[in-house]
């Protein structure tokens, strides 16, 4: 996807909104529900949870609603949801600035993580030499046997997300590295598939090659991505490359947050405390490992999290005008 800066005329209405609401007094927020998205992933899910739970602190109404990923940004910029809080450069851009261009969407910030999403291997695949060479792509033209699963004709697998998330990116990387004669794409049906398949791949002693991100849990648990060859603006078929372009790599990039218009005037504490928020990769990534690693609900997951870091919320709410939440 195209992952080169835009910068919309709509993006200075977040300025100006904040300019107008961060005076000497804010009025009270609506008694009308937050609506806030609840998608397919784990930091997603808790991270939802948290910030609702932060809203609720304020005294505000949050509601949940579980949506597409993709479809989120034009939900948001029609008023079906409030705001959206997870949005990777690398993978969702398009479809944010596509919202934002159209009206209704304004950016509200961004996360202090930077992002990667891409496919790779945990580590112990290299410590026990499945494919020597690794993290170089290069190293995929002779070992693919090792990671040959029932469902992959003999090819080694790679097992994407759900195809919603990115499309053919990975099918098409494959073709473009002239790697599909020795390999195939398998798409998860949704990310706890992925999770599920370490665990399997490593009880059974077979490599194995995920789509994976980070933040995520797994930064703490030892995960390396494969070195592609560099991303470049157009590389990819989406944005007018072809095959042979289309075997580059995944760029790093932002991770950003989203309102509706009308969020700064119907909520503008809330608003305006979620304009403060700002998650770093480790924060992120212990939000996702309280479901991932110690099995916990989303929900609880959000409630211990926010017992565990008030010092990391707490000032985004009590700072705003002397508010004492």
């Amino acid at each position: 996807m195209n992952i080169s800066i835009r910068k919309p005329l709509t993006t200075f209405i977040v300025a100006l909104s904040f300019v107008l609401f961060s005076g000497s007094s804010l009025a009270a927020d609506s008694s009308e529900p937050i609506k806030i998205p609840i998608k397919n992933w784990s930091s997603q899910i808790v991270m939802a949870h948290v910030i609702g739970g932060m809203f609720e602190s304020m005294g505000s109404n949050v509601e949940y609603v579980p949506v597409d990923n993709q479809a989120s940004f034009e939900a948001v910029r029609t008023g079906d949801l409030t705001l959206v809080h997870e949005v990777w450069q690398s993978t969702m851009q398009n479809a944010y600035y596509s919202a934002m261009e159209k009206g209704g969407l304004i950016d509200a910030g961004t996360h202090a993580a930077e992002t990667l999403e891409e496919m790779g291997v945990p580590n112990w695949v290299i410590d026990k030499g499945l494919c020597p060479g690794l993290p170089s792509w290069e190293a995929l033209k002779d070992c693919h046997e090792n990671f040959a699963t029932p469902d992959s004709g003999g090819k080694g697998r790679w097992l994407e997300g759900p195809q919603s998330w990115h499309g053919d990116v990975m099918p098409n990387r494959i073709k473009g590295l002239g790697l599909d004669d020795k390999w195939v794409v398998k798409f998860a049906g949704a990310a706890d598939a992925l999770w599920a398949e370490l665990k399997a791949a490593e009880k059974e002693g077979r490599g194995t090659i995920i789509f994976n991100w980070t933040p995520n849990f797994t930064d703490a648990d030892g995960f390396t991505f494969i070195e592609f060859p560099p991303y470049y603006d157009g590389c990819r078929i989406a944005d007018g490359g072809d095959l042979t372009s289309t075997g580059c790599g995944s760029p790093t990039g932002w991770l950003k947050k989203g309102v509706n218009y009308r969020f700064p005037r119907s909520h503008p504490r809330a608003y305006t405390a979620f304009t403060k928020l700002s998650f770093t990769t480790p924060q992120i990534g212990s939000m996702a490992a309280l479901v991932d690693v110690e099995g916990m609900t989303h929900q609880d997951a959000a409630t211990k999290w926010l017992a565990d870091n008030e010092d990391v919320w707490k000032p985004w709410t009590v700072s705003i005008l002397g508010d004492t939440n």
